[in-house]
């Protein structure tokens, strides 16, 4: 759309003026359920609405995606494959003490008691957020975000891993009522032609839906310049001035922004705002990557995952992408081209039409990974007025619009749809 209108400079202070620091998804559902209370909203972003982790994902909306990565036998799993030549996960050898307290926490974690615990937080979160999705999409609120709802797959190599997801099945069902339709080898070719024969077989989550990140950014935009959301980009926070407890303005590279409430919806940067916010924020930037390219000519219908290989497809109505793979590099924003060829070897490995070209974009971001693998949302304790909704790990679109409603409710009092206290920040 044409962004003429769009403002450049903050707004004037109303007595409910609102500053959201992070236009990606999260920001982006906080700004929309803010300004229907009534709220003046304005949205600050470094770089540019919608371009970072909420652009090149994968684009599921997954309520199947309950478990955390920290879960028994974790450690112990990913210290097995990290060393290996093309592992699919990643820690680049540095002196990080973050990291390293990171990892410590996350170790901790690697309990069934905090998984389930876990479990529960994320499956309220993904499914509020799964209908409020197609709630906004399907009246026309979100317009033209690819939204489709066949579900998505979990892809076997082989009949001894399908076989050993039954726990996790069992599991699920048990434990979150979620249920899955296996489909054995056979059977799963016939579901999904674009699958090469001998797969081990595949289970079917129909809760699943899948969209085009880029375009729900779009699509968010657009609704929030509409609603008189005011978008500032290029425009980076620096710190904060307060007076008794409470945020009167932040400080930004573009000038001074007063406000009467804060939101800190900065994803895989919070940590580096931690002193600011006088918080502990146990998140670390797990790198993920993936490429775009036209549909191939044998086009999957459903959105799948190659759990053996760690790599993620998604067929899209203007396009095809391939994700995934976990990197612990820091901040480093360069692409790596060993990277994306694990995520090539992958595809080939299962697809018979795996790739397309042009490849129309290589992308990596960085997912806010949680040490408990639960996202971070609630008041920042040290003040009166400063509210944080971060650490989605791998999980931010999914959980976008459910973390938006949550956030609005707390800051206006409202019931919340959902129990906060698992999400609170100082539970670190």
């Amino acid at each position: 759309m044409n962004d003429t209108s769009q403002p450049s400079t903050p707004p004037s202070t109303s007595s409910s003026n609102v500053v959201i620091v992070g236009g990606g998804v999260i920001g982006a559902a906080c700004a929309y359920y803010l300004q229907k209370t009534g709220a003046t909203v304005t949205v600050i972003d470094r770089g540019e609405f919608g371009q970072a982790c909420s652009h090149g994902n994968c684009g599921y909306i997954s309520p199947s995606h309950i478990l955390p990565l920290c879960k028994p036998g974790a450690v112990s799993s990913t210290m097995k494959i990290m060393f290996k030549k093309n592992s699919p996960f990643k820690v680049r050898a540095r002196f990080d003490m973050s990291l390293w307290s990171w990892m410590l926490r996350f170790a901790r974690n690697c309990n069934h008691e905090s998984m389930l615990k876990s479990g529960h937080a994320r499956q309220a979160l993904l499914d509020s957020s799964r209908e409020l999705y197609i709630s906004l999409m399907t009246s026309g609120e979100l317009s033209d975000c690819e939204l489709h709802t066949d579900g998505l797959i979990f892809v076997h190599d082989d009949e001894h891993h399908f076989h050993a997801y039954e726990k996790t099945d069992k599991l699920l069902r048990e434990e979150f009522g979620l249920a899955a339709k296996p489909y054995d080898g056979k059977a799963l070719e016939a579901l999904e032609p674009s699958l090469k024969p001998g797969v081990g077989g595949g289970w079917l989550y129909e809760c699943d839906s899948h969209v085009r990140p880029d375009k729900v950014m779009s699509a968010w935009k657009e609704r929030l310049l509409a609603n008189s959301v005011n978008i500032v980009e290029h425009c980076e926070f620096q710190s904060l001035t307060t007076r008794d407890g409470n945020v009167s303005q932040i400080e930004t590279s573009t000038g001074s922004v007063k406000a009467d409430q804060v939101v800190f919806a900065t994803g895989a940067w919070s940590p580096q705002l931690a002193k600011h916010l006088k918080a502990t924020i146990p998140i670390q930037p797990g790198k993920g990557y993936s490429m775009t390219m036209p549909r191939p000519k044998i086009c999957p219908k459903y959105p799948m995952i190659f759990e053996q290989h760690r790599v993620a497809i998604t067929p899209m109505d203007t396009g095809y992408r391939i994700g995934s793979t976990m990197e612990f590099a820091g901040y480093d924003s360069s692409i790596n081209e060993a990277r994306l060829e694990i995520l090539t070897n992958g595809a080939k490995h299962y697809l018979k039409e795996p790739l397309a070209e042009p490849i129309q974009e290589k992308w990596c971001g960085w997912r806010p990974m949680s040490a408990d693998g639960t996202p971070i949302i609630g008041k920042l304790p040290q003040f009166k007025n400063a509210w944080l909704a971060a650490g989605h790990s791998m999980l931010g679109l999914s959980m976008g619009a459910g973390t938006g409603k949550l956030v609005a409710e707390l800051m206006t009092d409202q019931t919340p749809h959902i129990d906060p206290h698992p999400y609170r920040v100082e539970r670190f």
